[in-house]
């Protein structure tokens, strides 16, 4: 099992569920703090004396008082503690439901698990340090039928573009100027109502708000 884990948790009933799963799986050496900045420096530290963590659990928000943090949320946390010891495990425990961001954890920060805080969260927590230490990544059952609904969508780059244009209040007739002027293709008002129109279709939203908000539920925008 792992020997040596840091817990970066804000809340502190949050940590008090970490620490008593810790203790259910006997692991003894464990690190608790309430800021990414305090993280990283226990990091730091740990790599000083030659005593790496192998393992990192983190909340994606932490919420802003009287400290000023120079790291302030989860995800810039996980880069810089990756960019300092590669071979560590990552868990986001986290509250976040969006299998947009959900999705983009696993792709783009290459995290190892995901637990979602919920009434069962505990039980999901030992599931997944069991399962990460075996190499293996976790993530929920009733989550990965979400995030693999929204792979069967098949979004493109240029499908968050345009919605996104969309979301900062850009006319769907001017989003071709934006394409243009950033030498994105097809560029053309057609190319861009027809891509919209089978966008639309396919979610089964009747209007370009609709699009948008379907989107940001999802997470991708």
């Amino acid at each position: 099992m792992f020997k040596k884990i840091l817990i970066a948790e804000d809340h502190e009933s949050s940590s008090i569920s970490v620490q008593k799963t810790l203790e259910d799986l006997n692991i003894s050496h464990a690190d608790y703090v309430y800021y990414c900045d305090d993280a990283v420096a226990k990091v730091k530290k740990s790599i000083r004396e030659n005593d790496h963590y192998d393992l990192l659990i983190t909340d994606l928000s932490f919420e802003e008082d009287h400290r000023e943090q120079t790291i302030k949320e989860g995800k810039d946390l996980i880069l810089e503690v990756r960019e300092l010891i590669p071979s560590v495990k990552v868990i986001v425990f986290s509250g976040e439901h969006k299998s947009g961001v959900i999705d983009s954890l696993f792709n783009d920060y290459k995290i190892n698990g995901f637990v979602r805080k919920a009434r069962n969260d505990s039980k999901d927590l030992k599931k997944a340090i069991a399962s990460v230490y075996v190499n293996e990544n976790y993530l929920s059952l009733d989550l990965k039928q979400e995030v693999k609904k929204l792979n069967s969508y098949e979004f493109t780059s240029y499908d968050i573009t345009l919605v996104s244009l969309l979301s900062q209040g850009v006319l769907q007739k001017n989003i071709p100027t934006y394409l243009q002027n950033n030498n994105i293709k097809p560029n053309s008002l057609s190319s861009v109502e027809k891509r919209l129109n089978n966008l639309k279709e396919n979610l089964n939203v009747a209007s370009n708000e609709q699009l948008v908000a379907f989107c940001k539920d999802l997470g991708i925008i």
